[in-house]
């Protein structure tokens, strides 16, 4: 696509894009997860032509490829210090984007200052449907600021229908103006050799079946639910892999771990690094994802892709990311979780079916497909302006 620019009379020039990445993360660790993975897919899968450039504001651009469209504009403020990133926001980002056509905010929050047209991203509203989990200064911002910020960008941009749904009912937001664009899963999730992960397995002396879950040990995850589960099945030699950073009440699933009897039976790895996830999934016999509540469940789907059958809940987004592939669950039942386990552990014929759509279903989430959708939202919004 190419536009004409009146202020350099007529002369065709690429449309000047500025985002703001500055929650991508510099190291390794929980807070790479989610957000992070989903800012630095989306960008390095932007479409690369002649009509685009971008100038990437982040603190850390370690994960974005080298390309001639892109400038990635570092930052020697503490970002990563959330009072800092508010400051920097507010105050300098509207004045570096002041010459450019569109501004994207990628989390939550756009400046109370536009330059120029503006879009931001919504993940989920966690703080509204659990607000009695977040501190209430944190809360107060977070839903003030988000609230302001989709009323008053011109596009805002969600990561599923159950998300466009939220922000539409909460914050009065048109659905029109609201789009929604998926995660993709990446190409490392895929089935591994049999022998691999048989090495894997030794390596890190796993059994030969168990269920994985992964994601931030932190309340809204559920894990209480799947340790009642877990306790309830009738096969004592199944084990439980919980993969993933410590969040907080984290010391509450130890204690829950203790009075149900499965200290033996319950393993934790720990953070896992993007490269090792494959052969967690790989090596599972069921993956388990209770969440109560999720923008988006990318972890289901790649499980799914690994060809790992999938149990997940009810709840939120997560039935996009399962699809008709896997067997869903309420996620306040214990009872009923516990009899999805069993009955894909123990019929081969199910796991292998489940395995089979699950991969098929799998293919449906591209990041190429997402990083396309993006660069059309803003090309749109820049030629409605024009």
């Amino acid at each position: 696509m190419q536009s004409e620019n009146s202020k350099h009379g007529g002369e065709k020039r690429p449309f000047h894009i500025a985002v703001n990445a500055h929650l991508l993360s510099g190291e390794a660790g929980y807070r790479r997860a989610g957000i992070h993975h989903y800012i630095a897919q989306v960008l390095s899968h932007l479409p690369q032509n002649a009509d685009s450039k971008y100038t990437i504001f982040t603190r850390w651009g370690n994960d974005l490829p080298q390309r001639d469209d892109f400038i990635v504009q570092g930052s020697r403020w503490p970002t990563e210090r959330r009072s800092v990133r508010i400051l920097w926001e507010q105050m300098v980002w509207p004045w570096q984007s002041r010459k450019l056509d569109l501004m994207h905010s990628m989390a939550f929050v756009t400046p109370l200052i536009k330059p120029c047209p503006t879009v931001v991203t919504v993940y989920d509203l966690s703080f509204l449907h659990f607000p009695e989990r977040f501190p209430a200064l944190q809360r107060w911002y977070l839903t003030s600021q988000t609230k302001r910020s989709c009323r008053a960008a011109n596009r805002v941009i969600t990561i599923s229908e159950s998300s466009r749904q939220d922000v539409h009912q909460f914050f009065d937001v048109p659905l029109s103006q609201i789009d929604v664009v998926v995660p993709g899963v990446n190409g490392r999730y895929q089935p591994l050799p049999p022998e691999q992960i048989n090495t894997f397995r030794q390596t890190h002396n796993l059994p030969a079946r168990f269920i994985l879950h992964v994601g931030t040990l932190q309340p809204r995850k559920n894990i209480p639910i799947l340790l009642e589960a877990l306790a309830k099945l009738a096969d004592k030699e199944i084990q439980l892999v919980l993969a993933g950073g410590k969040g907080w009440l984290y010391d509450e699933i130890f204690a829950q771990i203790e009075a149900l009897g499965l200290v033996d039976r319950v393993i934790f790895p720990g953070y896992v690094a993007d490269e090792d996830l494959p052969l967690w999934y790989n090596a599972a016999s069921l993956f388990a994802f209770p969440s109560v509540y999720e923008g988006f469940g990318m972890p289901v789907v790649e499980a799914m892709a690994c060809g790992t059958p999938v149990v997940a809940s009810t709840a939120s987004s997560i039935p996009e990311a399962v699809g008709s592939a896997g067997l869903l669950f309420n996620p306040y039942d214990a009872a009923e979780l516990a009899e999805r386990i069993a009955s894909v552990l123990g019929d081969s014929d199910l796991s292998a079916t489940m395995r089979t759509k699950g991969l098929q279903h799998a293919r449906l989430f591209s990041w190429e497909e997402a990083g396309r959708k993006t660069a059309v939202i803003y090309h749109q919004l820049i030629n409605d302006k024009k």
